[in-house]
This record gives C-alpha cells, structure tokens and sequence, in this order.
C-alpha cells in the first residue's frame, strides 16, 4: 500500500496544471518546482527526471479522468524492475531497478496503481468542471466532490444558487 508521503507527491504530480483565473499553467515548467517534485519521488531532480515525472503525470491525467491508460505509461515503465531487499526484522521491502531517469516516474506510477487497487474510486478529477485538479476523498462516504471547498466547493454552490435564484425570477 502506498504511504500517505508517496500520495500526497502523487497529487502534488496530479495538481501541477492547475488553471488560475482562466488560464492553465504548468507548474512544471519552473525548475525548482519540478526538480521538488522528482525529488519528493526519490530523484535527483535532473532535467531528465523531470522531462519524464511530466510525461507521467500527463498519462496519469488521463488515467484518472477518462479511465484510460495510454502507452505513455507502458512506455515509462518498459525498463523498470522491483526486485526485493534482503528482509529485515520491519518485513519486506522492494527496490526499484532501471534507468535513473524514469524511476521517479515510476514510482508515481507505482503509486497511482497501488492507490487505485487500494482505494478504488478515491482518486478523481474536481466536480467544479473549470477546474483541472485532482482529489484524494479520504470521506467515509466517499462522497466529496471539489478539489477545495474553499474554492471549487463554494464556487459551484454560488452557481447553482445563482441558477436557481434566475430560474425563480423568470417564472
């Protein structure tokens, strides 16, 4: 199962294309931002890294909006191998082999998948649909809808009440 550190970068990863009043950014493109985001993967933070942390999380938007998952992936994970450590008395643990580059793209991927066979619905796109964010429901339910409900959450209640209050004037 994936520690809350790994899923917490995986919706840091997620949430780097955010759109701010209209506009979507990528918070990639600033250096510093993008070699953190590797290194919050167990990287470097080299411009390698970084080139395909972005292709994975471009997969991984994907994967979690549409339910499709696309060669992009496949391809990151091509040469990438989990091997196990020699057991300690704590259990077992894994240790991933391949290409420098690729392994903190793989382990968000590594993270998704654990995070989606573990909590099956929990991973999702905001309700608010000018929003690009990602969300982690961590409700008992299951049931929150908005990235923040701060945000997105008040946002999309101003709307409907403001429909509503249209809809009332016109009738």
């Amino acid at each position: 199962m994936a520690d809350d550190d790994s899923v917490d970068a995986l919706l840091a990863l997620l949430n780097s294309t955010p759109v701010t009043d209209g506009v979507a950014e990528d918070l990639m493109a600033d250096p510093a931002h993008a070699a953190d985001l590797a290194r919050r993967f167990g990287g470097q933070g080299t411009t390698s890294e970084v080139r395909e942390l972005a292709r994975a999380r471009d997969g991984l938007q994907e994967a979690v909006r549409t339910g499709t998952v696309g060669d992009e992936l496949d391809q990151i994970l091509h040469d990438v191998a989990q091997a196990p450590s020699p057991l300690t008395p704590d259990g077992l643990r894994w240790r991933l082999a391949g290409p420098a580059a690729t392994l903190p793209a793989a382990r968000a991927i590594i993270t998704w998948s654990e995070l989606a066979a573990d909590k099956p619905g929990r991973l999702r796109p905001c309700g608010n649909p000018d929003c690009r964010r990602f969300l982690i429901d961590r409700s008992k339910g299951n049931t929150a809808r908005w990235c923040s409900m701060a945000t997105c959450g008040n946002r999309m209640k101003a709307r409907r009440h403001y429909s509503r209050q249209q809809a009332r004037e016109t009738t």
